[in-house]
Parts: C-alpha cells; sequence; structure tokens
C-alpha cells in the first residue's frame, strides 16, 4: 500500500475570480439538483432551528436549501471570498430568501460574532482550506450557545483509487476537475480531525468517514 501524502495546504483566499466562480457555481447547482448537498445530514445532527451559522458558503445553496427545509430560521454566512459573496446574495434572492440570510466577509479564525449568538453551525467543502483549522474550530465553539450544535464535512484524502476516479468523473464541468485534485490534496484523514479536534475546546463530539469524505458533529 503506497504511503499516504502530507497535506499541501491549498488557499487563503476562496474561491475567486469570474470565471472559477462561474464554474464553481455550476458544479454546486448540479449537485444540488441531484440531491447531492448535505442538507439531510445537518438536520439529522439536530440543526433545525434558531440562528444558524454557515462557515465557507460559497454560492450558498447548502444553506439556502438547509433554510427552505425548516421554519423560523436565520442564517448567517461567513465567506473569505467576495466573489462568492456576490453570488450567494444574488442566489439568495433567486430563492427569496434575501430576508432570512445575510453573507459577511470574515474568516472562521476570528468569527466577528460575538459569544454564544448561534443555535448551531455548519460547513461543507471549506474545511480543507481552513489555514488555522484549530482556531476556527475553537471559535465554533465560542459562538456557539451552550447545547447549541456543529456540523462540519468535507472530502478525505486517504480515499481509494476507485472513489477518486469516481469523483473525477461526476465532478463537472470538466474546468474545475484540477480544482478537485488540489482539494484532495489539501483534505484530511478522520484520524488526523480526531487529532485536531483534542487541541481545540471541543469535548463532546463524533468523527465519521464514508468512502469519500469525514463527517464530525458536535454539541457545546
Amino acid at each position: 500500500m503506497a504511503r499516504l501524502k502530507a497535506r499541501v495546504h491549498e488557499t487563503d483566499h476562496g474561491i475567486q475570480g469570474v470565471f472559477t466562480v462561474k464554474i464553481y457555481d455550476q458544479m454546486q447547482k448540479r449537485f444540488r439538483d441531484r440531491g447531492w448537498l448535505e442538507t439531510k445530514d445537518i438536520l439529522t445532527s439536530g440543526i433545525r432551528n434558531g440562528l444558524v451559522l454557515e462557515i465557507g458558503p460559497g454560492p450558498g445553496y447548502l444553506g439556502l436549501e438547509w433554510l427552505n427545509q425548516t421554519e423560523g430560521t436565520v442564517l448567517k454566512g461567513l465567506e473569505i471570498s467576495p466573489d462568492m459573496i456576490a453570488l450567494a446574495e444574488r442566489n439568495a434572492r433567486d430563492y427569496g430568501l434575501s430576508d432570512r440570510v445575510e453573507y459577511k466577509r470574515g474568516s472562521g479564525a476570528g468569527i466577528p460574532f460575538p459569544d454564544e449568538i448561534f443555535d448551531g453551525a455548519f460547513s461543507n467543502g471549506s474545511l480543507h482550506e481552513w489555514s488555522e483549522p484549530k482556531s476556527t474550530l475553537n471559535e465554533t465553539w465560542r459562538v456557539l450557545k451552550p447545547g447549541g450544535r456543529f456540523f462540519v464535512s468535507d472530502l478525505r484524502r486517504d480515499l481509494f483509487w476507485g472513489a477518486k476516479w469516481f469523483l473525477w468523473l461526476v465532478t463537472k464541468p470538466k474546468e474545475i476537475r484540477p480544482g478537485l485534485l488540489t482539494s484532495l490534496k489539501a483534505a484530511y484523514t478522520p484520524g488526523e480531525i480526531k487529532d485536531l479536534l483534542q487541541e481545540t475546546r471541543w469535548r463532546n463530539y463524533e468523527v465519521t468517514g464514508n468512502l469519500i469524505g469525514i463527517k464530525m458533529r458536535g454539541v457545546k
């Protein structure tokens, strides 16, 4: 068995540039239309009501789908890329949900919200881009109310070749595929995430993995 290569950090600036943002939006919209977003997992984790934080919303589809499937909820999206914020705001208008979501520019390493204001927090596909993952996890803990829940999911670096080939085939448009490879190189393994969490303020959590990804859930 080949030795797993060390992580190669991908970016500190998020996804930017008109062309790149456009094709990423197309990919995420395709995932939404095929039911491949993590909306059900977020709901199953217990994040169903109140004021909720999404870290790295990108074009916004995951959070917007979550809002569509919950009642009386409000979402704050923390996104590092101004190009993605502009796109997410447009998509929110298309969904008719602009009154329930607000996107703010910033980094998870210094979440620009007060202590203990969120009922839940979630993120999908951005963990491998966090330049300071321990700080981001600690900041998430800080802004959650006691009993608040979090859910984070991402790709895993140690997936076997067949799963990688499957991801390559289903990732469209094809122009986004090189980004898939850099994301996989920057992703974590379940063991690395468990080690990382042990160095944070989180105590009540679980980490699971499937063929292509990692999921972590926790309660403050």
